[in-house]
Parts: C-alpha cells; sequence; structure tokens
C-alpha cells in the first residue's frame, strides 16, 4: 500500500496543531496544506474543534469553579 502525502500530512496533523514538529516536519506539513484543499479543510475543522472544545469545557463551568480549584491547588497540605 502506497503512502500518499495527504497519509502523510494526517500524520503530521496533531502534532502540528500541538506546535510539537520539527522544523522539517512543519515545513512538509505547511508545503502540503499549502497545495491541498483537501488537507486545509481538515486542518481547519480539527482546529476549529478544539477551539470549540476549550470554549465550551470554560463556559460549561459552574460559577466559582476555576478559583476552587486554583486555591485547591496552592493546596494547605
Amino acid at each position: 500500500m502506497s503512502h500518499t502525502p495527504c497519509d502523510a500530512c494526517e500524520e503530521l496533523l496533531q502534532g502540528y496543531l500541538d506546535r510539537e514538529l520539527t522544523e522539517s516536519e512543519v515545513a512538509q506539513a505547511e508545503s502540503h496544506l499549502d497545495g491541498c484543499d483537501y488537507c486545509r479543510r481538515r486542518y481547519r475543522f480539527e482546529e476549529s474543534l478544539r477551539q470549540y472544545v476549550q470554549t465550551t469545557a470554560v463556559e460549561r463551568m459552574p460559577v466559582g469553579l476555576m478559583e476552587k480549584l486554583t486555591q485547591l491547588r496552592g493546596g494547605d497540605a
């Protein structure tokens, strides 16, 4: 089974979103995303999905919970 440029880009996508790639992997991913509409759309979807999850996780947190968690982290152990 052959390894297509889209397969390679898919393997790099999560690391690219997490900014965990080497410079050469970033260059490879960006080069492919620049020329491939399908992978670019997948990247944008993944990016917007992550932003949605982060936003809704904070918005659904009960009032005062973040403050309580911060106090617990400081701990009185």
